[in-house]
């Protein structure tokens, strides 16, 4: 099992950025898949972006492609989630989650372990 901390998340004005990172802890980092999700009220969690344990792999949602780039560093035990051009639509509680996966999965029922989420505003 593996522990997960979100930050960065806050207040923006549509076309800002923000950059959310998830800390980790417990077992071997570098060796899960890396995933974000989000989740606004009233609608389903929705998968975000997603990295491989080597970096070699990455997915995004269609609904974020081109605007947020997923990162991680295994020397610090942290997962990234760049997002540029916010627009209203991004408002979400954002989540990162772990995978025992050497590939990068959309599907929350691949992720084993999740954060208590970051709350993402942006403002019209």
């Amino acid at each position: 099992q593996v522990q997960l901390v979100e930050s960065g998340g806050g207040l923006v004005q549509a076309g800002g950025s923000l950059r959310l990172s998830c800390a980790a802890s417990g077992r071997t980092f570098s060796k899960y898949a890396m995933g974000w999700f989000r989740q606004a009220p009233g609608k389903e969690r929705e998968f975000v972006a997603a990295i491989s344990w080597n970096l070699r792999s990455t997915s995004y949602g269609d609904s974020v492609k081109g605007r947020f780039t997923i990162s991680r560093d295994n020397f610090k035990n942290t997962v990234y989630l760049q997002m540029n051009s916010l627009k209203p639509e991004d408002t979400a509680v954002y989540y990162c989650a772990a995978a025992v996966t050497s590939q990068s999965p959309i599907s929350a029922g691949a992720y084993n372990d999740w954060g208590q989420g970051t709350q993402v505003t942006v403002s019209s």
